[in-house]
């Protein structure tokens, strides 16, 4: 983040509303991410992330590209909040006198980022995923002959993000909406060791002067660049957390009981490329994402709601 001082509140506001206008603009393209990840050998509807768009507005109209938006919306206020408040508070508490971070304790407080926000990044992708790869489930089942059961067709009803809580919170307690915990901790944590100390480097080429801030533009763009090359760096773990975490799959599709046994049949029965599935809808998701954040921290957008309030209240 900037360097500039930014209280608590601020910096919650800040990343909620990042994470809200960077969700609404960039969805479409993480739907085909997860789609073109969940995707395996033998049962492919989609050759690229256009070809995934064209096809899911022609069968399921435009919304359909919205699949699990209202639970990003809802959770990426949190999610992002966190997020960006955690990396500051621990940049804050590492650095010495005021004095330049070291890149170890760069790396550390963006540790310390990445682990605290998989408190709701976890459930909020197990929720996400399932709607946004019901399309694909029921498309495969319906367009490929050889996917469906011996006993016939079989008609997925897309479930809203509350029946889905319901029936995991009924069947397998809190532990059901954490499935997949660990690849999420080890997708996150390495992403923010590399995005936060990348970004702060990079916004530093562009500094006016030795204390002044950078310029918007320079953060926007530093933003984008760091968090387009954490999102390509960690994509395999990313694949490996939307595998695990997805409940309903096609009728020949390999199902993983952990970290291990995904990667071992990933690479038996897909080849080492698969691990790259969806990693430039990856990149294009997360660098306006983080681009935006940045624009948003750049102006102070949470310290002026909350200057502005207690006028209103007056």
């Amino acid at each position: 983040m900037a360097d500039k001082q930014i209280s608590l509140p601020g910096k919650l506001i800040n990343g909620g509303l990042a994470g809200l206008i960077g969700v609404t603009c960039v969805f479409p393209i993480d739907l085909a991410k997860t789609r073109l990840q969940n995707q395996q050998n033998g049962s492919r509807l989609y050759t690229s992330m256009s070809d995934c768009l064209v096809k899911t507005i022609r069968s399921e109209g435009y919304f359909g590209m919205y699949r699990g938006a209202a639970v990003n919306l809802t959770l990426v206020t949190p999610e992002k909040a966190i997020k960006l408040a955690a990396n500051d508070f621990f940049r804050f508490h590492l650095s010495k006198d005021g004095q330049k971070l070291t890149l170890v304790r760069e790396m550390l407080a963006g540790c310390g980022a990445g682990t605290c926000q998989v408190i709701v990044t976890t459930p909020m992708e197990m929720l996400k995923i399932q709607l946004q790869d019901a399309g694909r489930v029921a498309a495969q089942r319906k367009l490929m002959p050889q996917s469906v059961t011996p006993e016939g067709p079989v008609e997925l009803k897309s479930p809203t993000a509350v029946q889905l809580t319901r029936q995991l919170l009924k069947e397998k307690g809190i532990a059901g909406l954490y499935k997949g915990l660990g690849a999420t901790l080890l997708r996150d944590v390495p992403f923010s060791i590399i995005y936060f100390p990348l970004f702060a480097n990079l916004n530093d080429l562009g500094k006016r002067g030795a204390e002044g801030p950078a310029p918007f533009y320079v953060s926007f763009t530093s933003g984008c660049i760091a968090g387009s090359t954490a999102a390509v760096a960690v994509n395999p773990v990313d694949v490996i957390k939307t595998r695990l975490q997805t409940i309903t799959r096609g009728t020949q599709e390999d199902t993983y009981s952990g970290v291990t046994d995904c990667i071992r049949k990933i690479l038996r029965h897909e080849g080492p490329a698969a691990f790259l599935k969806g990693a430039y809808c990856r990149a294009l998701v997360i660098a306006p994402l983080f681009g935006i954040a940045q624009v948003v921290y750049f102006f102070g957008v949470g310290e002026y709601i909350l200057s502005y309030l207690p006028k209103r209240n007056n």
